[in-house]
């Protein structure tokens, strides 16, 4: 017997799962939200997104005033557990005031309209939709030969529960978490080993940023070392030993495992359905995100690429505005989404790289705007990174914005919203005819789009 019939049951309350909770239950339909972890908000709010960038944000304050010496990391973790607890605040607000049913438990299917969830007392009741929404998220990916559960090997789940300030740390994997954490950890004056096992850092970003990056860690005496693995981990009371295929030996307060995630996908009766699952845990899904059921839908990063919490919030509520409209929404997913990597300076991006306009032989050209040369830049000190506009030769169309530097993340979407214009509105000339509050980061736009079409004048 089941306990209640629902229109739609989201499983998780990460980002996905809240664009598609609020989006459904604001279309009238009754909605339930489960998720294994009373703490709402997912991985997002907990472990991932909001304490890394809280960190982050707090390591480069104080820096700024010359106090972080006086700091230690877990001072640093109690000012990101503020901004979690206002987090989880805010979000457990937005299910109670719109009437959405919280269930704390474990999800399994049954069978294609009811689950089996599990309940934190270990009793277990059944529930029925006539949809589903799984965004579960992911989970860091843990290779056998490792010991996972001594305390000197954390991931990004763990990393905020260490007791104390680490004096050296080898992070192996230099994707967007172990950049973002080689940033954090080396302005605690931490020594950092950065363990690449690729020949270039963030491959996915246009190779100019790629290079500042690795240059302004070196600068700030992170060691990089890249086409590098590991043999085995040795841990013991005092460190951790990492040895080297390559017969180098790094010994280190702790190791920081970085390299890759797990959808969260095991053990929920999926493969029962039909529903296809890959090696990586993530959940194979259509154009609109259903699974190999129709009325069930996967979104965020259980289903893989591009694992973004901003993402993963649009997916979600595009699945619900699929499910509200019968399959015939007008609402599409954006084509271009931007990056944001909260490195120091901060990264963003949108759109094609260089290689990628040169590989498919794009008559491109681009435009550069150094910040060093803004005047906002000067009177607020950050006057480290450039804004780079690449655009077609021939119609001006931009092709892609590339921005390194303080404010990055926020930078990119005055580009992103001039790219997204139809009918010729996509246009390096916007940024040539507009004017600019001055002094204002955004000027970079003007002076980037002048320095570009000065080379297509040439």
């Amino acid at each position: 017997m089941t306990e209640k019939k629902y229109d739609l049951i989201v499983i998780g309350s990460g980002p996905g799962g809240e664009g598609a909770a609020m989006k459904a239950v604001k279309s009238g339909l009754s909605v339930a939200v489960i998720d294994s972890s009373k703490n709402i908000g997912g991985n997002c709010t907990h472990r991932g997104t909001i304490p890394s960038k809280a960190l982050r944000h707090a390591t480069q304050i104080l820096e700024e005033r010359g106090e972080l010496e006086r700091v230690s990391f877990q001072e640093l973790i109690g000012k990101a557990e503020d901004v979690i607890k206002q987090q989880m605040k805010l979000r457990s607000g937005f299910y109670q005031r719109n009437w959405v049913d919280m269930i704390d438990g474990f999800a399994e299917f049954i069978d294609d309209r009811k689950v089996q969830v599990t309940l934190s007392n270990g009793s277990k009741k059944k529930f029925e939709a006539k949809y589903f929404v799984i965004a579960t998220g992911s989970h860091p990916y843990h290779p056998d030969d490792i010991d996972f559960s001594h305390p000197r090997i954390v991931d990004s789940d763990t990393i905020l529960d260490i007791t104390e300030h680490p004096r050296s740390v080898a992070i192996y994997g230099a994707g967007v978490i172990g950049c973002e954490y080689a940033s954090i950890f080396r302005g605690l004056r931490t020594k950092v080993n950065l363990i690449n096992i690729r020949h270039q850092l963030l491959t996915f970003l246009d190779d100019e940023i790629i290079d500042a990056l690795s240059y302004h860690l070196r600068e700030n005496g992170v060691l990089i070392r890249h086409n590098e693995e590991y043999e085995k981990v040795v841990p013991d009371d005092d460190g951790v030993t990492l040895y080297l295929k390559s017969n180098k030996k790094i010994r280190t307060d702790y190791l920081f495992w970085a390299q890759g995630r797990t959808g969260n996908s095991a053990n929920m009766g999926l493969e029962k359905l039909g529903i296809e699952v890959d090696y990586k845990g993530s959940i194979k899904v259509n154009e609109n995100h259903q699974t190999a059921v129709p009325h069930i839908y996967a979104v965020g990063d259980v289903v893989g690429f591009p694992s973004l919490a901003s993402a993963s919030y649009d997916q979600g509520r595009f699945a619900a505005s699929h499910i509200v409209s019968a399959g015939k929404t007008e609402y599409h997913l954006v084509e271009n989404i931007p990056t944001g990597i909260y490195t120091l300076p901060e990264i963003s991006s949108i759109g094609k790289t260089e290689k990628e306009l040169t590989e498919e032989k794009v008559p491109y050209e681009l435009g550069r705007s150094f910040f060093k040369h803004l005047a906002r830049a000067q009177i607020t000190g950050h006057t480290v990174g450039v804004l780079k506009i690449l655009f077609h030769r021939e119609t001006l169309e931009i092709l892609g914005i590339h921005c390194f530097g303080n404010g990055a993340a926020e930078i990119i979407h005055i580009g992103q919203a001039i790219m997204s214009q139809k009918n010729g509105g996509n246009n390096l000339m916007y940024f040539v005819n507009t004017t600019f509050n001055y002094p204002t980061m955004a000027e970079a736009y003007r002076v980037a789009a002048l320095n570009g079409l000065n080379r297509v004048d040439e």
